[in-house]
């Protein structure tokens, strides 16, 4: 009966975290639609042939108008490499397309404030210095080549329909793109399958928080965390918060309930922004690396993502310290009573209105076959 009470507890929190954040999520991915139908992925090899700081701001700023699937990002990544993109100019363009994009940014402020987005963004350029320091002191050209050979196989991860799909409308202003047919038909179809792509994230992230909450003694977290000791806990959170991750096998806009409740538990400010930013090092995407690019390029990135993940957000810890934006309370939203009529239930009103809309034109327009193609290998997808 006890054992009961658990799961029940944990399913109730889940899904009061789902409907916290549910207008969010829609607004989010309909947002990452919209962006998507004008911005084509075409160019991005083209425009990524270096690793000069020109081209790293432009692979910033694609990355933040891509989907926010970590799974995705990874194929796209080695998509744009296979087709002449610097490798460094790559990898910063997966980093800010899962930690620069605007539905990560919402479900941030809506579950544990403004004060984490704004360190999310601004600790991501700390992030991709230190990476791209680290690239240029360690990586090697026959490291390079060695990795462009593996990726030239072509051995599927997960997510390659995602990538090889480009409905963007690139003719016209902007305002105009969106509202013709065609760009209300990618929007609605990008809108479709990000969500097909997250929605075991975001489900087990629910699920794992829920539990972690339901379960775990408040005690365990804060020995963990060591919160006896505030100065050693800013500096442990930054390096424990990757492990979590890694462990936790949540990824995408799926971890950040999951951060919620470790921020509630004690781990420090700068140890929840490294703990995000560790989505794209959680053990299925280190085995998709070891695919894509062999084991010893996985180890790499391993390694060198780890350090630029806790280095920045160490930096981060400390300057929003000095300029004392760390909230003082942890009072993240993790889970209300019920389900009352109040703001969130409203929101969640009018974005379901949304979604059913944007899902009637992705049934009418030819949605459900593009589904079926999403992961199957590329050559079948070409063919067909």
């Amino acid at each position: 009966m006890e054992f009961t009470t658990h799961i029940a507890q944990a399913f109730h929190m889940a899904f009061a975290m789902f409907w916290e954040i549910l207008w969010a999520l829609i607004f989010g991915f309909a947002l990452s639609g919209v962006v998507q139908a004008v911005v084509s992925k075409a160019e991005m090899s083209r425009l990524l042939p270096d690793d000069s700081a020109k081209t790293l701001t432009l692979a910033c700023g694609l990355g933040a108008a891509s989907s926010s699937c970590s799974y995705a990002a990874v194929a796209l990544a080695r998509s744009i490499f296979r087709k002449g993109a610097h490798f460094t100019a790559a990898m910063v363009f997966e980093l800010a397309s899962t930690n620069l994009v605007a539905e990560l940014a919402i479900i941030m402020i809506v579950l544990m404030g403004w004060q984490f987005a704004a360190a999310e963004f601004a600790g991501a350029p700390a992030m991709i210095v230190i990476l791209v320091f680290l690239f240029r002191r360690f990586l090697t050209r026959p490291m390079i080549e060695a990795a462009r050979r593996q990726a030239d196989k072509g051995i599927p991860g997960i997510m390659e329909g995602h990538v090889d799909m480009d409905m963007a409308v690139a003719e016209g202003p902007i305002l105009r793109r969106i509202l013709s047919e065609r760009g209300q038909t990618a929007i609605s179809h990008y809108f479709v399958m990000d969500w097909v792509s997250v929605w075991k994230d975001i489900a087990g992230g629910l699920l794992l928080a829920g539990a972690v909450a339901a379960w775990v003694p408040p005690d365990f977290w804060r020995a963990f965390f060591l919160t006896s000791d505030p100065l050693l806990a800013k500096l442990w959170g930054p390096i424990v918060g990757p492990l979590v991750a890694i462990f936790s096998f949540v990824c995408s806009v799926g971890n950040v309930p999951l951060a919620a409740v470790l921020w509630n538990s004690g781990i420090s400010f700068g140890g929840v922004i490294a703990f995000i930013y560790a989505d794209l090092i959680v053990i299925p995407i280190l085995d998709i690396y070891r695919k894509y690019y062999g084991g010893r390029m996985a180890w790499f990135l391993l390694v060198t993502f780890y350090i630029a993940m806790s280095g920045g957000a160490l930096v981060i810890e400390f300057v929003f310290q000095a300029l004392g934006l760390v909230p003082r309370e942890r009072q993240a939203t993790v889970v209300e009573a019920a389900v009352r009529w109040n703001y969130t239930t409203i929101l969640n009103i009018i974005f379901l209105a949304v979604a059913a809309m944007l899902l009637w034109r992705f049934f009418r327009t030819g949605g459900p076959a593009m589904l079926r193609m999403m992961n199957r290998r590329s050559e079948d997808r070409h063919a067909h």
